[in-house]
């Protein structure tokens, strides 16, 4: 074998080209000269590569149980498909080693591979720290072999490694930066796929057009348990700093999932578990209101513009399309100056906004007569007895709030009777003036 030793006349530079004319301004480019050492280096690279290909397998076998040794990602993969973490193992090695053989022959094949194995790990779910530590545990046993078979058949070969190691640690940084393109690239794809699928399963459940066997999908796609007291809120207008303040304040401290639609914005509000012993407990903590969401969650109005309705509560995921109705009923009553409107608080309300047109009906049934009158003669009739009904039927109160006398109150209140024939002790005469004043109400608004 021709020794590595070469004179110091070996490695003398050639001559400096001489300087350029003065009338160029510029100096031409040295010619480059390939050392005589980067020959011999790369015949001590080959000869130690051949043997290392020669006994791959064993090379395999270290490195799978350095894995397991020192990458607790592994070992866990490894216990489930052992065989298969050492054939990806031994193909990698595979590609990588001839590529120090065959740089330009074995590029494309070992960059196909690398970007395989950090595909199909981000699809595992394997750490991407845990794979890039694999590669580069890889790559120093690569480096290690080579010194140990050079040391062991050639000692005095071993300096002029050096001269090939920025090589050989270019090519790990190559694929370690191709194997985190390739995991990047699979992860954001199953991150949209994930996100794009909860949200259809979310749109589906509000839309109450979920179909009982995707109930679990949806349960754990949400992380929401399937069995549960649930409520919506649904949120819009506003800056979107307001919506998301009433977001926020409508939900602090509960379980929620929000759904953002182009108007509307819909939170599934996990209230608690659906037993009765839970539900007792919610009522002892302050929740009578029907709505599960107890003091200092939505109990007022939300700050900026923002419009807020929330729905009473439901058992089970499979009512939640029910809840989302209702929130989009309690929505609709909210004024367009903002704030928040609970269900359970406006359920007279709710009825005639649920049925518009049987609203009308009342509206014309129990205060059509009073049209008749002069316009600010109706509006004092129906501002007195909206203001009585508001005071619990208290004509001391109400004319407190009218600035007037509580005889100028039953006066009124005695003339809407004989206009329209009802009679304000009545029982079912009292619940449709009401509904009929809450109906008009919310037409007017």
């Amino acid at each position: 074998m021709q020794r590595a030793v070469r004179t110091r006349t070996a490695f003398r530079p050639a001559p400096a080209p001489p300087p350029a004319p003065a009338t160029t301004g510029t100096r031409p480019r040295p010619r480059r000269v390939r050392s005589l050492i980067d020959a011999d280096a790369l015949q001590v690279l080959h000869r130690a590569t051949r043997t290392l290909l020669a006994d791959l397998p064993g090379l395999t076998d270290r490195l799978v149980a350095t894995l397991q040794d020192e990458e607790p990602a592994y070992r866990a993969a490894m216990a489930d498909d052992p065989a298969a973490t050492w054939q990806e193992v031994h193909r990698s090695l595979r590609h990588s080693v001839s590529s120090l053989l065959d740089p330009r022959g074995s590029r494309d094949a070992a960059r196909r591979c690398s970007w395989k194995i950090g595909a199909t790990r981000a699809e595992q779910g394997l750490p991407l720290d845990a794979l890039l530590h694999a590669f580069r545990l890889g790559g120093s046993l690569v480096w290690q072999g080579l010194v140990e078979e050079t040391s062991r058949s050639a000692p005095e070969d071993v300096r002029l490694l050096v001269h090939v190691a920025a090589d050989v640690w270019n090519f790990v940084d190559e694929h370690c930066t191709l194997v985190a393109d390739a995991y990047r690239q699979v992860e954001r794809q199953l991150a949209w796929r994930r996100e794009n699928r909860q949200r259809l399963l979310a749109a589906a459940l509000l839309d109450g057009t979920s179909r009982i066997a995707d109930l679990p999908e949806t349960a754990h796609a949400l992380d929401l348990p399937e069995r549960g007291r649930y409520a919506v809120v649904a949120v819009t207008g506003g800056c979107p700093s307001d919506a998301a303040g009433a977001r926020a304040a409508l939900t602090r401290g509960l379980r929620v999932y929000w759904h953002t639609g182009v108007e509307v914005d819909y939170g599934i509000v996990l209230l608690g578990a659906a037993d009765a012993a839970d539900a007792a407990a919610a009522d002892a903590g302050g929740d009578r209101d029907g709505d599960g969401l107890g003091p200092g969650t939505a109990g007022g109005d939300v700050a900026g513009s923002a419009r807020a309705g929330v729905s009473t509560s439901v058992s089970g995921l499979a009512a939640v399309g029910d809840a989302r109705r209702l929130a989009d009923t309690a929505l609709a009553m909210c004024p367009q100056s903002g704030g928040t409107i609970r269900l359970t608080e406006h359920l007279p309300a709710a009825l005639v906004v649920s049925a518009p047109e049987l609203g009308a009906a009342l509206v014309d049934r129990a205060l059509g007569l009073l049209g008749a009158l002069e316009p600010a003669d109706e509006a004092v009739l129906l501002d007195t007895l909206a203001t009585w009904l508001a005071c619990d039927g208290s004509a001391q109160r109400a004319g407190e709030r009218l600035y007037c006398h509580r005889n100028t109150v039953l006066n009124r209140l005695r003339r809407y009777e004989q206009l329209t024939g009802r009679s304000l002790s009545r029982p079912t005469d009292l619940v449709e003036i009401t509904l009929a004043l809450t109906a008009r109400g919310l037409r007017t608004h």
